[in-house]
């Protein structure tokens, strides 16, 4: 039997100017470079190799010709990445090879611009629906702005956080209307700190801090709006989840793609955040019904096996209908052993089931706790602070 690839979508949302295409640009450059490779036994490939080319073009460009890449303004156009092990045993165990993650940016432009005609606001309505298979999405603080804006930043987030809302709101409220509150959706809203090498001082507790101080009323504004077109709105989190993000070091005489800050853990956080949400959500019984049946047949596979495995919707055996063939599908290929110590390891405990995990073949398993691993080294460092709920 053929191995198959588990699939996660991670979506971005910042306004124009925020550092979107240069962070997915860099994002593949880091993961083509033979240093990462060989640190994390991870290679990542685009799907489209025309994207790919495209892609590591703009990382060039910025590395040899300082040169930044173009905005793709009201482009909507999905990337798509796959992950397996860089060096792959003849034999491995379990059904999965690879992690694919699916890319959505949405365009910043449509958070402050009317939309142009009816076409238009179809185009927005289509780039939004197709947001909703993501996992994780991550909201862009732009950090020059912060800069700009010291001593005043509440002016800036204020703002920023109220056109984030607008943008969205004609596309809520057509979903509001409908009377058909969304079982899938974004669960995880995080909020990241692009261009941080202009704040050197800051940490991901700053961050929070900065956010909360002086945005606090319209980030619950948001909160509200999303929360009003989610099913199950206890397992649903907005700004409680803060990262630092650097895609480079901007100077006016070149631009250094090696000080990076964040952008190695835009794989993490698209596969094994969720994951470690899902596992706390499950074990507080704040999913049930059509929520977790969602859950079980989305593309994220391994949330649907820990949502069985921590027994907070049965056995696979005694879900009914097609719900229940996926959750028997994915636990009959992903072990409870392989779950436990993805989410709920950590230190030499995590770093000898990541060693074993390589030894054995074991590809899924590998990737997240290497994955694991890197949350929790950027967390002790400071750079990503991850909700406790």
């Amino acid at each position: 039997m053929p191995k198959r690839v588990l699939e996660q979508h991670i979506a971005v949302f910042g306004e124009s100017g925020s550092g979107k295409s240069v962070l997915i640009s860099s994002f593949y450059g880091l993961m083509r470079e033979e240093q990462t490779q060989s640190r994390i036994n991870i290679d990542v490939v685009a799907d489209d190799a025309g994207q790919g080319d495209r892609l590591m073009q703009n990382y060039l460009g910025m590395s040899r010709d300082g040169r930044v890449p173009p905005s793709n303004r009201f482009s909507a156009t999905p990337y798509s990445f796959t992950a397996r092990l860089h060096h792959r045993p003849e034999k491995t165990s379990g059904d999965y090879d690879g992690i694919r993650l699916v890319w959505h940016d949405y365009p910043g432009e449509w958070f402050h611009e009317s939309p142009s005609g009816a076409e238009e606001a179809r185009r927005r309505a289509e780039t939004f629906e197709a947001l909703l298979s993501s996992d994780v999405a991550i909201v862009l603080v732009d950090g020059a702005e912060v800069a700009r804006n010291a001593g005043d930043e509440a002016g800036y987030l204020k703002l920023l956080f109220t056109n984030i809302r607008n943008g969205l709101l004609p596309v809520v409220e057509e979903i509001v209307e409908s009377g058909k509150p969304l079982a899938r959706f974004p669960r995880i809203w995080m909020f990241a700190l692009s261009k941080s090498d202009l704040l050197p001082e800051i940490s991901a507790a700053d961050f929070r801090d900065l956010v909360v101080l002086h945005a606090a009323h319209e980030v619950d504004q948001l909160r509200k709006l999303l929360r009003s077109i989610v099913l199950g709105e206890e397992a649903l989190s907005v700004g409680e989840d803060f990262l630092l993000l650097s895609s480079a070091k901007f100077s006016a005489a070149a631009i250094d793609v090696s000080e990076k800050v964040g952008v190695d853990l835009i794989m993490p956080i698209a596969s094994v955040l969720p994951l470690e949400r899902f596992v706390r959500w499950a074990e507080g019984r704040n999913l049930r019904g059509r929520v977790a049946e969602t859950l079980l047949g989305q593309a994220s596979a391994v949330a649907g096996v820990v949502a069985i495995l921590v027994g907070w919707i049965g056995k696979a055996a005694k879900i009914p209908g097609p719900i229940g063939a996926v959750a028997a599908l994915v636990s009959a290929v992903i072990s409870k052993d392989m779950v436990d110590k993805a989410v709920k390891l950590v230190g030499d405990q995590l770093r000898q089931a990541n060693a074993d995990a390589k030894e054995k073949g074991d590809y899924l398993r590998a990737a997240v706790t290497q994955f694991a691993i890197d949350l929790e080294v950027s967390e002790k460092r400071g750079m990503l602070l991850r909700s406790r709920r």
